[in-house]
């Protein structure tokens, strides 16, 4: 019995503990100003830097946290810092943000989702951010083991994040009645913004490949908080990029031409075409045209989409589909069934770096373009790091 009074007393503390420090978060989370909460499928990590860096130069004083490719807090004049994790992501992480942010007296806190199970999503936003300007990207089939199996689903669940009586801005222009459909619900106003309102000229400011729709979802953002076109524009030039920023490395070796591009992050197959489309279209494929498709024993369903994607929709564009990475013969079986030429695929499994650049070398009779993608985990992120130290110019 005495045990048993002391187990009811610790769990009475327990509970007024969390209790006080519930109500000390929302007195912190509701003494920032201008709290952007950005999620969506694609483009969160890039949305989340260029707000941030839009708001600094248009003088909000500003925090950032950045999930993306490697967690980052990006502090008012623009340095950045890795977060240490101890153990896997968790969404608890946003509380230490938001803490850090009001001791600050920060203005303005623009945060990256990291949840994604739709109780989660909803966690986030419902008990710890409390966003007056909603960021939604774009909805594309991904996560769909826990977010759903349609766009319509998946819309459902990145919608959590929405909140009630505010601001949403997205650049969705697949299935954008879904998300005013659940926007109008909680009376919360609609800006659509277009890709087109941010010019090609506007956008060879940039020192990488960027998204024109993820530049314009951000000065749509900026503009709204009176920030001016100009203003946020520079400050997004001089942003740093997120480490799963789409680049171009150009090596040279052997009086042969290498073009790689790091599209590693864009691991759903809907953006992954996506991107193929604008190297395609806007930049050029130039000599033998190779598909790197880093895999990971985790995401073999992924794996199993982007291996349709290159058997269905760019067979007929590649010369050769590399797979690197765990379970590459079960890909290897995967794409040949959906229709790829066998000689067309080059499986090295789980190997080196340099290994992989000498069969692209080897590939290249003077000129070759390489497009990497898959998963920045794994052998994703050194083999894009090798081919960045072997370029004569970071990007051109």
């Amino acid at each position: 019995m005495y045990s048993f009074y002391i187990l009811l007393i610790m769990i009475i503390v327990a509970a007024i503990v969390g209790l006080i420090e519930f109500v000390r978060h929302q007195k912190r989370i509701y003494s920032i100003p201008i709290r952007i909460h950005i999620n969506g499928t694609r483009g969160k990590s890039s949305v989340t830097r260029l707000v941030g860096a839009g708001l600094r130069a248009g003088g909000i004083s500003t925090i950032t946290k950045v999930t993306g490719t490697f967690p980052r807090l990006i502090i008012e004049d623009g340095t950045e810092t890795y977060i240490y994790r101890k153990s896997s992501a968790n969404i608890i992480e946003q509380l230490s943000i938001v803490k850090f942010t009001a001791l600050r007296k920060a203005q303005a806190l623009v945060m990256e989702c990291m949840a994604l199970q739709p109780q989660y999503q909803s966690i986030t936003e419902n008990q710890m951010i409390h966003s007056n300007i909603n960021v939604m990207t774009n909805i594309r089939l991904d996560h769909v083991d826990v977010m759903g199996q349609t766009l319509p689903e998946i819309a459902e669940t990145l919608g959590r994040t929405i909140p009630k009586n505010e601001h949403l801005f997205t650049s969705e222009n697949i299935i954008p009645h879904t998300l005013k459909d659940i926007a109008d619900k909680k009376n919360t106003v609609s800006h659509f913004v277009n890709a087109e309102s941010v010019s090609l000229e506007e956008m060879k400011g940039f020192s990488y490949i960027e998204h024109r729709d993820n530049v314009a979802l951000a000065l749509a953002v900026c503009q709204h908080l009176k920030v001016e076109r100009e203003t946020a524009l520079i400050g997004m030039y001089k942003a740093i990029p997120d480490t799963g920023a789409l680049r171009r490395y150009r090596v040279e070796a052997f009086q042969k031409q290498l073009y790689f591009y790091n599209a590693f992050a864009a691991n759903d197959p809907d953006s992954t075409y996506m991107v193929w489309q604008k190297i395609r279209d806007e930049i050029g494929l130039e000599g033998v045209r190779i598909i790197l498709l880093n895999t990971r024993q985790d995401r073999l369903d992924r794996a199993r989409q982007l291996a349709e994607l290159a058997a269905k929709k760019l067979a007929k564009e590649i010369d050769y589909l590399i797979l690197i990475g765990q379970s590459t013969d079960v890909v290897e079986n995967i794409t040949v069934n959906y229709g790829l030429a066998q000689k067309k695929i080059i499986n090295l499994g789980w190997t080196t770096p340099a290994k992989v650049f000498e069969k692209v070398l080897s590939l290249t009779v003077d000129l070759s373009t390489t497009v990497a993608i898959g998963n920045m985990g794994g052998m994703g992120a050194e083999t894009a790091e090798f081919f960045e130290n072997r370029s004569s110019k970071n990007y051109d």
